[in-house]
């Protein structure tokens, strides 16, 4: 909302030297440059400069408007002459045209201009304009006057004699009337003699006129009265007749004389103008506005009815500075102090704003008052009159507020989102940089939110989340700033925790007050916390440096088992460089196509016959030679590369299982791991399934191995119908580190998964620890009871195939039964 702003009224707060000449003329080098004074001696000049669209790009006078708002300070016809000069000719004519004053009044000025091509090729008019308001006012007036003598000549000489006199007699009967009564009624000077002049007024007029002239006949009292009078052409006029009686010295009245006037132009104006201020009330009332009337003259100010209902006061209270000032809010009352003392030295603008909050008197509320004010002076500048509006915005502004807190909050947790928590951070970092001060920034991720929400439902997932925001207002420090930042992420500013300790020890406790499970719609759900710290001066001097090393930090503890803090440390900085270096190989691996696959061989125990093989990524560095996929394992956790790479990945392996099939050899089936942002993509399948068409390879020679962790999440749907797809189409599935993850017996049941593979973590201590065989051996038992193969992972040893085979395992794959080898190598058993 506008302010009214003190420096409105420093012009008007000039006092004038006494004139004492001075030695040194110096100090008036300025006055005779810039006084204001030489404009009364000769017409003020202002300079502009237009681009070619006629947008003003630079003024020499303070506040002009610039930009498009030149043009309403023009009427309509005086901006078309302006703009059709401008375009017609480069240097045309000076023009004389009325420009709005700040004071809200047209003066006559002189523009002069010129269209010119820039150095830069780009067309700018180059302009003045000139004051000559007061030559013109002169020369206007001087018109005026001679229309008006010319008006006033012909009514008289041709149409309308000023008055027609009359007198009557001590009872009032007209015994004369002048010679124009004929000329404007028709009736003869006899017709109207007596009463007989009651026959040409206005019917609606007779009655009161009758009445004020006996009253008057009785009283002896000089008459004033107005009535209409028919005319020859049959409509009515106002006339004034006024009269005065003679009387003889005994005091009796003699005669009366009179005159009759035409006073119609002035009637009819004050019938005008008792509709404008009737409509004028009429509209100030429907806008609901309260007026100050202060008379500058006498000192005495009116506050309307309106004005009175929006302060609470009643119709006899006075309407005194002092009485407004106490109800103003005490932030606001030198606004309005300002303005009052402004007022009683005249030297209010002509024009002024303010916004003010007042407390009402009748019931105390606190109410938001609009202001605008304007004020009439006299020729020598005095102010005469001013008037001001008032307008209640308080639900206006209430709205603004709304729609302000709508803009810069999260609406579900009400918490600040993150335009506002961002703004705060780097106004916060701007001046600790300047005092020294440190502070402390924490970013928050509710831990498997998506598995809330996947499971229980988005209502579920939304009252997780203003559980968290409710638990985490109630613990923050006093001095913290929370926010909401997104997703499931929030973040906390605070001032008081400026040392890792500290941060360490609230952390501590907002993680265990979120073990206590929060329960909706009957469940209860756990709720935990991964949070990355950072200290501004330790970790950042900048916002930006600060907010990204907290989110390393908030990176390494969700990588690191979720569900604490860590504090940013410089090993971070090195491991997101690393990351962002695997991620920027893994992109032009995909672009140089230098994926290969490495072939491991799936062996039955029982035998040693090769079953098929898994297909395994490497690729070839230019200077280090063959990779494993770990150089680039940062890659497999963005979507796009991960789905380039089983793309890659899919072309090789059809490309040489066709070349095997070609040669005679068959490969059995080969396993190609599938990745969760693969089964995202609803024509997964299809495009497999176009694949194999297109290298002509039979769909039993292909398997899909998938984690546990493709079976979870929102588009579990989808990744069933993937796999049915594939299943259908005669293409195996197999669910790889089967025992490590989060997949149910339910998900056997599910989906159309063949083959169980068993992790090597199992098979690794399956001769040395009993649990370990225990799990081996329920898994193979549970792989036969849904009828699906098991093969184990792993296998590294002899005595770990006998162990696996006295588990009832016949299918085996690891280092002692074939290591990854190239297509070029591996010679498969003849088809």
């Amino acid at each position: 909302m506008d302010r009214f702003a003190e420096r409105r009224f420093d012009d008007f707060r000039r006092v004038l030297e006494n004139g004492q000449r001075v030695d040194n003329p110096l100090p008036y080098r300025n006055e005779l440059l810039f006084s204001p004074v030489f404009d009364h001696l000769s017409p003020s000049l202002s300079r502009w400069i237009a681009d070619a669209r006629g947008r003003i790009l630079s003024t020499d006078q303070d506040g002009s408007p610039g930009g498009r708002e030149w043009r309403t300070l023009l009427d309509r016809t005086d901006r078309r002459t302006l703009l059709k000069a401008a375009i017609a000719d480069e240097q045309p004519p000076p023009l004389t045209v009325r420009l709005l004053g700040a004071d809200g009044q047209r003066r006559w000025c002189l523009v002069r201009l010129l269209r010119m091509t820039g150095t830069d090729g780009l067309v700018r008019y180059y302009g003045t304009v000139e004051d000559i308001h007061d030559r013109q006012d002169r020369e206007a007036r001087a018109l005026e006057r001679a229309l008006a003598e010319s008006r006033e000549h012909y009514r008289w000489s041709v149409e309308l004699s000023p008055q027609v006199p009359w007198t009557a007699g001590p009872d009032g009967a007209i015994e004369e009337v002048g010679p124009l009564w004929l000329n404007l009624t028709g009736m003869t000077a006899e017709q109207a003699l007596g009463t007989g002049w009651l026959a040409a007024l206005h019917p609606d007029d007779l009655t009161r006129t009758i009445a004020i002239w006996s009253a008057h006949l009785e009283s002896g009292a000089p008459v004033d009265v107005d009535y209409r009078i028919r005319l020859c052409d049959g409509g009515y006029r106002w006339m004034r007749a006024r009269a005065s009686a003679r009387r003889d010295a005994q005091g009796q009245i003699v005669r009366w004389y009179g005159t009759l006037e035409d006073v119609h132009a002035q009637k009819l104006a004050q019938h005008a103008l008792a509709e404008s201020e009737e409509r004028s009330r009429l509209a100030v009332q429907a806008a609901r506005l309260g007026i100050w009337d202060f008379d500058a003259t006498t000192g005495v100010r009116r506050w309307s009815a309106e004005f009175r209902a929006m302060l609470g006061l009643s119709e006899d209270q006075p309407a005194t500075s002092e009485l407004a000032l106490s109800l103003v809010h005490p932030d606001d009352r030198e606004t309005l102090r300002v303005m009052l003392d402004a007022v009683a030295a005249g030297a209010v603008p002509p024009h002024f704003e303010a916004t003010l909050r007042v407390h009402r008197a009748n019931d105390g509320a606190l109410r938001w008052i609009r202001s605008s004010g304007w004020t009439t002076r006299s020729e020598s500048g005095r102010a005469l009159r001013v008037i001001v509006t008032f307008l209640d915005v308080t639900e206006q502004r209430d709205v603004e507020d709304r729609i302000r807190w709508a803009a810069t909050h999260d609406p579900m947790t009400r918490l600040p989102n993150r335009a506002l928590w961002q703004a705060t951070l780097d106004e916060m970092a701007e001046r600790q940089a300047r005092t020294g001060d440190r502070f402390g920034l924490l970013l928050l991720d509710i831990d498997n939110l998506k598995r809330t929400n996947d499971s229980l439902g988005h209502d579920a997932g939304d009252a997780l989340l203003c559980a968290f925001a409710r638990c985490l207002a109630a613990i923050a420090p006093s001095d913290a700033v929370l926010g909401r930042l997104g997703g499931d992420e929030f973040g906390l500013i605070a001032p008081s925790l400026t040392e890792g300790a500290a941060l360490e020890a609230w952390c501590a406790k907002l993680i265990e007050s979120l073990r206590i499970p929060h329960v909706h719609n009957g469940r209860s759900i756990d709720c935990g916390v991964s949070i990355g710290g950072a200290l501004f001066g330790d970790h950042g001097d900048r916002a930006a440096d600060l907010l990204k090393a907290a989110d390393l930090a908030l990176y390494a503890s969700k990588a690191s088992g979720r569900g604490r803090l860590t504090l940013f440390h410089s090993d971070l900085r090195a491991q997101a460089q690393q990351r962002s270096s695997m991620i920027g190989m893994a992109r032009k691996i995909i672009a140089d196509r230098l994926v290969t696959p490495y072939y491991q061989p799936k062996v039955d125990l029982r035998s040693g016959r090769v079953l098929g093989y898994e297909a395994l990524l490497r690729w070839h560095h230019p200077r280090l030679g063959l990779q494993l996929p770990g150089s680039i394992a940062a890659g497999f956790e963005d979507a796009e590369i991960a789905v380039a790479l089983t793309g890659q990945m899919l072309d090789a392996v059809l490309r040489d299982v066709r070349n095997w099939l070609q040669g005679g050899y068959d490969p059995g089936r080969v396993a190609i791991n599938a990745s969760a942002a693969d089964f995202a993509r609803d024509d997964f399948a299809e495009r497999v399934l176009e694949q194999l068409a297109l290298f002509a390879v039979p769909p039993e020679h292909l398997e899909i191995e998938v984690t546990e962790t493709v079976f979870l999440g929102r588009g579990a749907g989808q990744v069933g119908r993937v796999l049915r797809h594939f299943s259908d189409a005669g293409v195996r599935i197999a669910l790889d580190d089967f025992g490590t993850g989060f997949a149910s017996l339910s998900h056997l049941k599910q989906y159309p998964v063949d083959i169980l593979k068993i992790d090597r973590s199992f098979v690794s201590n399956i001769e040395q620890d009993a649990g370990d065989a225990a799990i081996v051996d329920a898994i193979v038992k549970l792989g036969g009871s849904f009828g699906m193969d098991v093969v184990a992972e792993g296998v590294e040893s002899a005595a770990q195939a006998d162990r696996l085979l006295a588990h009832g395992c016949t299918i085996g794959q690891g280092f002692h039964l074939g290591r990854p080898q190239p297509f070029a190598v591996i010679t498969p058993p003849k088809a």
